[in-house]
């Protein structure tokens, strides 16, 4: 049967219609084959729009839509949801991007924008004549997630799991759970300690029947699929090693964060016998009684230098950590509370204090403390100077006034950097970002998502954070994870990729080209052929071109599909 279509070009309010004309658009799409509605709008994703759309689709009895708008990631699900609603299958419903394609890539030539769009919205209906009514994949999904890391964003998430009813696995490698709280004294702004958060966390651990804490357990295999993953779990213990398999629906991975350790000779560090990083310098101030006394020397001034491992002008590390600034100017405050008497000099790139932070950024003001702000590319010299410790910088806040202090003591505020055990990361093949941290699908839109469907991250093996933007970060993680194992059953993408086995001839190109291990030879009536796991595959492609008889095939992107849209775009 004949398709009819309806094409919908959208304004985007001025992001596309200032520099594409979308009536030419319009015009020059309505009469191509099998369209019978053709229409404009100020905002396609706008509720009266979809109103519209839905109304179209039933009394025109469409049997296929196109939008042409903004990129996919925001609004392919928005119309898909739209099609559903008017009783049109949703993969009967294309979407051409003429905003980031078009518009946005071509603002300085507004003719040369529309004639591309034109093209991209005619290469779309190409598409949309030839798409076919899919059903998505249902698999069955364990009610079990799996948490890897036993810090503040892993506690956390297996917590807010429990307390859904999901059986959960919390795998920590250490003999403790609470990674970096047991080294952490005052929270800010919260104000409380990192041992009093753990006591709570660890007490609603104990309450919660649904969790199964192992702990000196190291994650060593996996195999399977969300709703179905396999691990395997080394356990070390007093009888020595055992290993355990554990089946989950999900896996959330929090393996946090380690801190930075500065160079040989970055600002003294191992070579001035007073310069220590911050982490040493809590641990210092949480032993010391009377006095505050290190390396057999009463401390009474301490320069906190920031940023070390951080933003850095020359370094791989150019991120910002985020809460160092804050954890440096509470450490002060406590060393002020504890020892009123210590001068604190603050040597900063810039504090970043952000939020309710700023109150103990004023309170370290009023209570005596120097700042001095050094350029990006003039770092503090610290040298020894007649028993004591000297430290210069250019200061911006006195038009680049060289300022220097007298020390007894040296701190470096570091910052975060990737778990430095990167097995986990290998095993799951979790991708990472520029900054080595593991990456999320968007930050805004699927933001503890990664490119493995049903492996949620959260926390600080993400990216740097605060104690409580990897709490928020864990509670979004664990409902993602929820959503999956929840209904028992999982809806997959159909789209996938699908094998000729009749011209298939197994060579193991399909299988090395895919980044999801998805494909694997089986033998079917004496012949070695590729055959696809359909809950694995993610319908990237990567076979597709690789293959040399041409025997793999992608549902909704088949070659006759693009050909069809390549035939449109060629002329």
């Amino acid at each position: 049967m004949k398709k009819k279509l309806g094409i919908y070009i959208c304004a985007c309010g001025g992001n596309i219609s200032d520099y594409v004309d979308i009536e030419k658009v319009k015009d020059s799409i309505k009469d191509e084959d099998c369209v019978i509605l053709a229409k404009t709008t100020m905002f396609a994703c706008g509720d009266s729009n979809q109103n519209d759309m839905d109304t179209d689709i039933k009394e025109n009895n469409l049997s296929g839509i196109v939008v042409a708008s903004c990129s996919p990631k925001l609004h392919l699900s928005t119309f898909r949801a739209v099609s559903e609603r008017a009783g049109l299958n949703k993969y009967n419903y294309v979407h051409a991007n003429i905003r980031e394609q078009a518009s946005w890539a071509h603002s300085d030539d507004k003719t040369g924008a529309t004639e591309k769009a034109i093209l991209l919205v005619k290469a779309a209906i190409a598409k949309a004549r030839l798409a076919e009514s899919l059903e998505p994949i249902v698999i069955e999904s364990k009610r079990s997630v799996a948490v890897i890391g036993g810090g503040v964003a892993g506690l956390k998430a297996a917590i807010s799991l429990s307390r859904m009813q999901d059986e959960v696995f919390l795998i920590e490698r250490d003999s403790r759970v609470g990674g970096k709280l047991h080294e952490l004294d005052t929270i800010s702004p919260e104000q409380l300690t990192g041992k009093e958060l753990l006591n709570i966390l660890e007490e609603d651990i104990k309450n919660e029947k649904n969790i199964t804490l192992m702990t000196n357990s190291e994650v060593v295999g996996y195999s399977g699929n969300i709703g179905d993953f396999k691990l395997k779990v080394n356990i070390s213990g007093s009888q020595g090693q055992s290993q355990k398999d554990i089946n989950v629906g999900s896996i959330l991975v929090a393996t946090g964060f380690n801190s930075y350790t500065p160079a040989d000779g970055e600002f003294g560090y191992n070579q001035i016998k007073n310069v220590i990083t911050l982490p040493q310098f809590r641990k210092l101030l949480r032993n010391s009684n009377e006095k505050l006394i290190y390396n057999d020397k009463k401390i009474g001034s301490i320069a906190y230098i920031y940023c070390v491992g951080s933003r850095q002008a020359k370094g791989d590390n150019k991120y910002c950590s985020r809460y160092c600034c804050t954890a440096a100017v509470q450490a002060s405050l406590d060393v002020k509370h504890k020892y009123p008497e210590i001068q604190n000099y603050h040597f900063t790139k810039g504090v970043r204090t952000y939020g309710k932070q700023e109150l103990i950024y004023k309170e370290s003001n009023r209570v005596g403390d120097i700042y001095i702000q050094f350029l990006d590319k003039k770092p503090p010299v610290v040298t020894e100077y007649d028993g004591a410790i000297s430290i210069k910088a250019g200061d911006l806040l006195s038009e680049k006034k060289e300022i220097e202090a007298i020390a007894d003591l040296v701190v470096l505020i570091t910052g975060m950097v990737p778990d430095k055990d990167t097995s986990l990361g290998s095993l799951f093949k979790l991708p990472k970002g520029r900054d080595k941290f593991f990456n999320e699908i968007h930050m805004k839109l699927r933001p503890v998502e990664t490119v493995i469907d049903g492996i949620t991250i959260a926390g600080t093996c993400q990216g740097p954070k605060n104690v409580m933007e990897s709490v928020n970060s864990a509670m979004s993680a664990a409902a993602k994870s929820h959503s999956f194992v929840s209904k028992g059953e999982l809806e997959l993408e159909p789209i996938i990729a699908y094998v000729d086995k009749s011209s298939c001839n197994w060579c193991n190109a399909c299988s090395e080209a895919c980044p999801f291990n998805a494909v694997s030879m089986i033998d079917d009536g004496g012949k070695s052929v590729a055959t696809i796991n359909t809950s694995t595959c993610k319908g990237c492609g990567m076979c597709l071109p690789v293959c040399p008889s041409d025997s793999i095939e992608l549902i909704s992107f088949t070659n006759k599909e693009m050909e069809s849209m390549i035939d449109v775009l060629a002329k």
